[in-house]
């Protein structure tokens, strides 16, 4: 019977030492910065303008502007990239959005790039609130001419953005319900839903989003699962659309999939037609 309680205590406390190993280190397992920037758009022959952005919790976070060839008449795309590197990973994508005929304005969240603090959930909601104001309160931008774009943990960063304003268009591509779930998922004998501090949860705070909504997800994801972005379809508001993506978490996406891209196309085209105030 001591024997029994001896066992029984180390499994307590070894559970108790895991669950407070995931509560205090939970940030590791959601946020991979990297701090050198070591490219920008001029790589890519593109002219951009350096941006740097006060938050409310006194962080400075970094940017890049990259205008249209017709900058003056083009909507501009906000864009909250994934949980790892920093913009400087983004080119590509950049790319793909300036081909399309778009302003892009591309942020760096807390702890990344050359932007200061660390990432929190708060801070990279925050930062992309900064962005917002910079867009419609500095450059003047009508709401209704900004489409917010959300990669994987950009979703989050999206969804939050625009369940509190309403842009012309949110894209979430490759993202997940919660980070809850997504925890559940990785520490399946935890009670992660109390334990977890940085939660984005996506399928409550994107049916607040009163915008057209266009989801994209692949079955090939093995990082977020498809039924993840399949949910955040169904809960979201119309008029919506899904776009079943090729490819993995990293390979899948508009720089790859031209029907993706077309459609994206289509949309920006009926939602934020050219020459509209």
């Amino acid at each position: 019977m001591d024997l029994l309680f001896s066992v029984i205590r180390i499994a307590l406390a070894v559970y108790v030492g895991l669950m407070l190993l995931v509560y205090f280190r939970q940030s590791g397992y959601i946020y991979y910065p990297e701090k050198v920037v070591d490219l920008d758009p001029s790589h890519i022959n593109l002219a951009f303008r350096d941006v740097s952005l006060s938050t409310d919790d006194g962080e400075t976070i970094a940017g890049w502007y990259i205008p249209s060839a017709d900058e003056d008449n083009a909507p501009v795309l906000l864009f909250c990239h994934g949980n790892a590197g920093n913009i400087s990973g983004r080119l590509g994508s950049i790319q793909t959005f300036h081909d399309l005929g778009l302003n892009v304005l591309i942020i760096d969240y807390h702890g990344y790039g050359r932007s200061t603090g660390n990432p929190t959930e708060k801070g990279t909601i925050l930062d992309a609130e900064a962005a917002w104001t910079y867009l419609t309160a500095e450059l003047g931008i009508p709401p209704e001419r900004i489409i917010i774009f959300g990669r994987s943990l950009g979703g989050g960063v999206a969804v939050s953005l625009a369940a509190q304003h309403t842009p012309a268009l949110l894209v979430v591509e490759s993202s997940f319900t919660s980070t809850m779930d997504m925890g559940q998922r990785m520490f399946p004998y935890l009670p992660v839903r109390i334990l977890c501090r940085h939660r984005y949860d996506n399928e409550t705070t994107i049916r607040s989003v009163q915008c057209p909504v266009l989801i994209a997800h692949g079955p090939d994801d093995i990082t977020i699962p498809f039924a993840h972005g399949q949910r955040l379809y169904e809960v979201a508001n119309e008029p919506k659309e899904f776009v079943t993506l090729a490819g993995g978490h990293n390979e899948g996406g508009m720089d790859s999939d031209l029907a993706y891209r077309s459609l994206f196309k289509k949309w920006v085209d009926k939602y934020l037609p050219v020459g509209a105030e």
